[in-house]
């Protein structure tokens, strides 16, 4: 019988950290993470249900922690949901036993890279990298943007962390992009 292995999005066994002067961009891969929207209709219900399990569900263009659950909000009604994917493997399966028949729960671990990138100011990075002002934006701000013509999401979670977040198919190219354009900052 074949053993199979867990392998990154880039390929490899271990997650990929790279460090471009004061920037270090590392590769999230205890990350679980699912989508979850509305009903037509259960708006309600399912901001009960997810008050109940201690999933935030965030205002437009923000993100929330709660104590296991991390959210950010996606489109009117729906978000990703991230957990540790040590604990929650299953997200999906999780919360659809959690919020139950008010909302359409959908597992994307497999389908997204996360990179997350500090430095003391990561400004300088951004401005090259896409059209979000990040010096504008407060704590928590969450936004789909594009970086080198691919769609992704951008996080802050603070002045010096950034998580991105884009799709698994274009791991690489993403991460070059992040690479040369903290190379051409400093």
């Amino acid at each position: 019988m074949a053993e199979l292995q867990a392998m990154t999005a880039l390929g490899a066994r271990q997650a990929a950290v790279a460090v471009v002067g004061p920037v270090t961009i590392t590769e999230r891969c205890d990350v679980a993470l699912a989508s979850v929207a509305a009903r037509r209709g259960r708006m309600a219900d399912l901001a009960r249900a997810a008050q109940a399990a201690g999933v935030p569900l965030p205002d437009a263009a923000r993100h929330a922690g709660g104590a296991v659950y991390n959210a950010f909000w996606v489109a009117p009604e729906m978000w990703f949901v991230e957990a540790p994917f040590a604990s929650h493997e299953l997200i999906a399966d999780q919360l659809k036993a959690a919020l139950g028949d008010a909302a359409s729960v959908t597992e994307q671990s497999d389908a997204w890279v996360i990179y997350d990138l500090t430095a003391p100011d990561l400004a300088p990075l951004l401005e090259r990298l896409c059209n979000v002002d990040f010096p504008a934006a407060p704590d928590g701000f969450a936004t789909r943007t594009v970086i080198e013509h691919l769609g992704c999401y951008l996080i802050r979670h603070g002045r010096g962390q950034v998580r991105i977040i884009g799709a698994r198919s274009s791991a690489g190219s993403l991460l070059h992009a992040l690479e040369v354009a903290a190379a051409a900052a400093w």
